[in-house]
């Protein structure tokens, strides 16, 4: 039976973003779709979402997203049909798509869903958790938005985009005692965002290396749809594990955090990590840490990205990751050796959302995969403050996790702020958290080494309550 929803939790969204286009040497009245012969400029799209109770996927194929003008004149904004997970993010922004676009205002967005499946944790069968999937039935497979401020792509102007979001808990319908139909009636929010924005920021996009120009300062990658994309790199990128550019080869896999150049579309980085040197990577979350405590052995992966596609593994699924002791184990966005204190074999946590990479041979068998790397990444972990928890002067308060992690961390878990964390959507500060608010923090799992305590040192920390 599929589980039941949990509280109420945010969104997923994809987050379609028109770079400047060049000028329309003309303009036709009345058209239905965009001219062949038109003038275009490029466009990008990125991403980001969350989960929703213990559905750990709604994998949708994207068949379309087309933005209208007042002429009536639809443009395409997705460059072929993509199958996106829309609980694979929470919190991050990933790159989807880039492209051309012709110039012009767009007043309104017409999303379109094709076939889709749910997938959802389950934990009462014995032992480990297993994935089990139900297919969904979408009422209103193409959605329109009136844009309330209008998309305007302009030649030499600065980048504007869409945030394009799916509200999952909304959308998800349940019966009468709150179990999952398999219905799904989309409910989307759609709004303008300027380049200068934080969802222009490309948090997590990972890509196969296809050249390296170590003379430029820069590299080329293969991203969504084959699209090749050249990485800018400068004295002030961040380089995981001491890796340099020279490091790069057509066989390297990297994850790359950063921002599209406003005038070439280039990707300007400020972090890259190499996850493979092989040839081999994925990502997801940990279910189950074997053993519980001590030096893991072994740990169960729930599949969300995969690259390459063509390996023993699949989307969606739970891969059982060996584990020898020589792994190299980091943090993405850390590189001291701090890192590896709170982050080894040792302290692998359920609920971790981490990425792997080694050889594609060690990924032949779901059930026995080798690597070379575990890496942790931030995630979103949506919960409600625990009453009373908050302590300004130590810069802690204490979450409740709900939704597909709670499932995975059903302990309470103390959050940790740093200088570094950044409030978001109205909040300022610790002092705005009150008792049982609903917030998203978006951050780094880990076990305490010394304690064996669960916390979450938070990198972003989101009000829900304006969600």
């Amino acid at each position: 039976m599929p589980p039941k929803m949990h509280g109420r939790l945010l969104l997923p969204s994809l987050l379609a973003l028109t770079a400047s286009a060049l000028l329309v040497a003309g303009c036709s009245s009345g058209s239905s779709t965009s001219s062949a012969n038109a003038a275009k400029g490029p466009s990008f799209l990125i991403g980001t979402d969350a989960p929703l109770g213990s559905v750990t996927s709604f994998l949708v194929q994207v068949q379309s997203i087309s933005a209208t003008d007042s002429n009536n004149t639809t443009v395409q904004l997705l460059s072929s049909p993509a199958t996106v997970d829309f609980a694979r993010y929470n919190g991050l922004q990933t790159l989807l798509d880039l492209g051309n676009v012709p110039a012009g205002t767009y007043n309104s967005v017409s999303v379109t869903l094709g076939a889709a499946t749910i997938g959802y944790l389950d934990t009462t069968v014995p032992g480990p958790p297993v994935i089990k999937t139900m297919p969904a039935t979408i009422t209103t497979p193409t959605t329109t938005a009136t844009l309330s401020d209008p998309l305007v792509v302009t030649t030499g102007g600065a980048p504007m985009g869409l945030r394009v979001e799916l509200n999952l808990y909304k959308s998800v319908q349940v019966d009468t005692t709150g179990q999952i139909t398999g219905v799904v009636s989309p409910v989307f929010r759609i709004e303008r965002v300027g380049d200068d924005d934080t969802g222009a920021h490309i948090d997590e996009f990972t890509a196969a290396v296809v050249s390296v120009n170590a003379g430029a300062q820069s590299f080329v990658v293969q991203g969504p749809h084959g699209t090749t994309i050249p990485v800018n790199v400068t004295a002030q990128t961040e380089w995981a594990n001491n890796a340099t550019l020279n490091d790069l080869t057509s066989s390297s896999i990297v994850q790359i955090s950063g921002k599209l150049d406003s005038t070439t579309l280039a990707i300007d980085a400020s972090e890259i990590a190499i996850v493979s040197q092989n040839g081999f990577y994925a990502s997801g979350l940990v279910t189950y840490v074997n053993p519980a405590s001590g030096p893991a052995t072994s740990f169960d992966l729930y599949v969300r990205g995969l690259l390459p596609t063509n390996t023993g593994l699949t989307l969606g699924q739970i891969a059982t990751v060996d584990l020898s002791g020589s792994e190299n184990f980091s943090i993405y966005w850390r590189h001291d050796m701090l890192s590896q204190y709170v982050f080894n074999q040792s302290t692998l946590l359920p609920g971790q959302s981490i990425s792997v990479g080694g050889p594609a041979s060690g990924a032949a068998n779901a059930s026995a995969v080798s690597v070379n790397r575990v890496v942790l990444h931030h995630w979103g972990f949506n919960g409600v403050v625990v009453p009373g928890s908050v302590n300004t002067s130590m810069g802690t308060f204490q979450m409740q996790i709900t939704g597909f992690a709670g499932v995975l961390v059903p302990q309470t878990v103390t959050v940790y702020i740093t200088n570094g964390t950044d409030f978001r959507d109205g909040w300022s500060g610790l002092s705005d958290l009150s008792d049982n608010a609903h917030v998203r923090v978006v951050g780094l799992l880990l076990k305490d080494p010394t304690s064996g305590a669960t916390i979450l040192v938070g990198h972003d920390v989101d009000d829900l309550e304006n969600e």
